[in-house]
């Protein structure tokens, strides 16, 4: 069938993407049994523990209303643990630690309060819980992180194990017991930018003796430390310029694995593993190499590290045991799935897929790794997916529309994984350029570090100029060019819309628009994060004026929507509500739709569903195609 692009009919539906798919996380083994975490937009987003038994059943642990997440650095992570059978999870409703045991119903272990955990990890020696705690009672503006030991029965108040720092994550027991590794950093660092690894020996009591430093600093970005069975201390650096595995030697840390390669992530939320031991000779592991995620065995006596052949492009949250390696593994085709790879057998199963339809393959388009030169004769990546719909063609002659995406972070990273949110858009013709802008992860430290001081302005140049690099190859329509975005690939959005004058359209999901009041009115995690991105406060105040979309909308003159939660803590829904004033003031066609009950990164279904309905029918308002489905139609103002 012949139709215009952006008017195609596509079995990949918003009621698909929102009730028929579910978010998968955090891996934990107890013995045979492997538990991970199941995200349920049908069931208003809750995060339930699901376990698999030896015997293949799978089944809810949790029992509803439970909801299994935490709001620690607000993006959480690390919610729970498992310990014989015993759960202990962080509740999202109230914040407090619960037990469950089999049979019963979870019951708190932590006093009611402002407080919020994360890291979970169970001393079985001392009978306690050893986490972070974000203690948020005080009268101070921001919150106290803490290491903290908690009675796994509630009965004893919660003890401070290490404090004085700004943070504090990834605490790790020496298999005997006796030592805890951990890692802590302070302000205004990130944990990407400048991290210390430290260890103390444990008392009888839980409490700690003095610490010893072991490696990192403000400059040196440790991630992941964990003990080998026989009680080596190993860990990640980015000391070489990537981020690679090293250990504690006898008089200093030695390199295991060199590689122009990353082992490592940026740690936005808690509870990331990219590398587990099987046995003390061999260490399953994920990393990324030329912006593609690749699996390995790596005999850490040797430094050899044998890739393994998978299906799978990006692999996260590995964990290890007995001849087996448990992931998630997801490629351009393959939904994010939990795989449990058998290492005598070399044999991979297929646990449970975030989406259990299967999609025919004549509705998926794969992605196309680009490079483009960007400014300052530097280099810029992204990846390219064309229009692909079995049933139709466009028009003789005919370019599609390009969609930009500016993925969030923006310290993080676009990859090849399985995007339904993607394949919406292609299978309707459009194109879209997915754009890991310089400051992105998987390129190495210089890379990430090209954003540094040059927020709004490096990743804006990279999202118009592989924009333009497509446009001179003859692939898409130069007058039907769309940036979209959350987050922080919200403000690249807004930047983008209102600083050049490529794109001809946009879309903002709870995107940042005035960086200023972010300096006082953002949480703990990030407060500092802008001295990196865009200089000191207020001694460069001219940047933060400078670089605010909201200030400059005279210079914006093509419709943008906007979508936002009203319960967002990290960009406050009275940004949004600035921006679309001003838009509305000078005549230009915008929209907006706010959701309740939202906070920053819509779950529920309803919400996922909505927003996307709203965009797609907002963009065929604007260029004027048809309509290739009825949908909930919006109000456009100015138009």
């Amino acid at each position: 069938m012949i139709a215009p692009y952006g008017s195609w009919k596509s079995p990949v539906t918003t009621d698909l993407i929102a009730s028929r798919t579910i978010g998968l996380d955090e891996i934990v083994l107890d013995g045979k049994d492997i538990y991970w975490l199941e995200s349920r937009p049908g069931e208003a987003g809750r995060c339930v523990i699901v376990r698999r038994s030896p015997d293949g059943t799978i089944s809810d642990a949790l029992p509803p209303p439970f909801n299994t997440r935490n709001r620690v650095h607000e993006y959480g992570g690390g919610a729970y643990t498992v310990h014989r059978g015993v759960i202990f999870f962080s509740n999202l409703d109230d914040g407090r630690l619960y037990r469950l045991i089999p049979g019963s119903p979870p019951s708190p272990i932590t006093p009611a309060g402002d407080y919020r955990y994360a890291d979970l990890l169970f001393d079985h020696r001392r009978r306690c819980l050893i986490c972070v705690r974000e203690d948020h009672t005080g009268k101070d503006d921001l919150p106290v992180n803490t290491l903290v030991s908690v009675d796994p029965g509630g009965s004893r108040e919660v003890k401070v194990l290490a404090a004085g720092n700004d943070f504090y994550a990834s605490p790790r027991l020496h298999p005997d017991g006796e030592e805890l590794a951990f890692l802590t950093w302070n302000l205004p660092n990130m944990p990407w930018d400048g991290t210390e690894l430290q260890v103390a020996r444990l008392k009888d009591d839980g409490s700690l003796d003095p610490c010893r430093s072991v490696a990192g600093g403000r400059a040196e970005s440790i991630f992941q430390p964990e003990w080998s069975p026989n009680g080596r201390l190993y860990f990640v650096s980015d000391r070489s310029g990537w981020w690679n595995i090293y250990r504690e030697g006898d008089a200093a840390v030695e390199a295991v694995c060199r590689r122009e390669a990353e082992f490592g992530l940026p740690q936005w939320v808690f509870g990331l593993s990219t590398y587990a031991f099987e046995s003390e000779e061999l260490i399953i592991s994920s990393y990324t190499q030329d912006g593609v995620g690749r699996m390995g065995m790596l005999n850490p006596g040797s430094g050899k590290l044998e890739e393994i052949k998978t299906p799978y492009t990006l692999i996260t949250g590995i964990r290890a045991r007995n001849g087996n390696a448990v992931f998630l593994g997801t490629s351009p085709s393959r939904p994010v799935s939990v795989i449990r790879y058998d290492l005598e057998s070399r044999k991979m199963e297929t646990l449970k897929s975030e989406s259990e339809f299967a999609l025919d393959p004549g509705y998926l388009s794969r992605p196309e790794a680009v490079e483009f030169p960007t400014e300052s004769g530097l280099t810029a990546y992204g990846l390219f997916y064309r229009p692909r719909n079995r049933d139709y063609t466009a028009p003789k002659g005919e370019l599609p529309p390009l969609l930009v995406f500016t993925h969030s972070g923006p310290t993080s990273a676009t990859t090849t994984a399985f995007n339904l949110k993607i394949q919406f858009w292609t299978s309707r013709g459009f194109a879209v350029l997915d754009v890991n802008y310089g400051g992105s992860t998987g390129y190495g430290r210089e890379y990430r570090r090209r954003l540094y001081g040059q927020w709004g302005v490096v990743d804006v140049d990279d999202c118009v100029n592989g924009a333009s690099f497509l446009v001179r190859q003859g692939l898409v329509d130069s007058k039907r060019l769309i940036i979209r975005g959350g987050s922080a690939g919200g403000y690249t959005t807004l930047c983008a819309l209102t600083f050049r004058n490529v794109f001809k359209a946009g879309a903002s999901y709870y995107g940042i628009s005035e960086l200023e009041s972010l300096t006082g009115d953002t949480h703990k995690f990030e407060s500092r994060y802008l001295d990196q991105l865009i200089g000191l406060y207020p001694a460069r105040r001219d940047l933060y004026l400078e670089r605010s979309p909201i200030n400059f909308t005279d210079r914006l003159s093509c419709p943008v929507i906007f979508f936002q939660g009203l319960d967002d803590r990290i960009v406050p829904p009275a940004q949004t509500e600035m921006m679309v004033k001003a838009l509305r003031k000078k005549g230009i066609p915008v929209d907006v739709i706010f959701f309740e009950g939202e906070q920053h990164g819509f779950r529920r279904a309803a919400t996922i569903k909505r927003s996307l309905d709203a965009e797609l029918y907002f963009y065929t308002r604007i260029f004027g195609f048809p309509l290739g489905e009825e949908i909930e139609l919006v109000e456009i103002e100015n138009l």
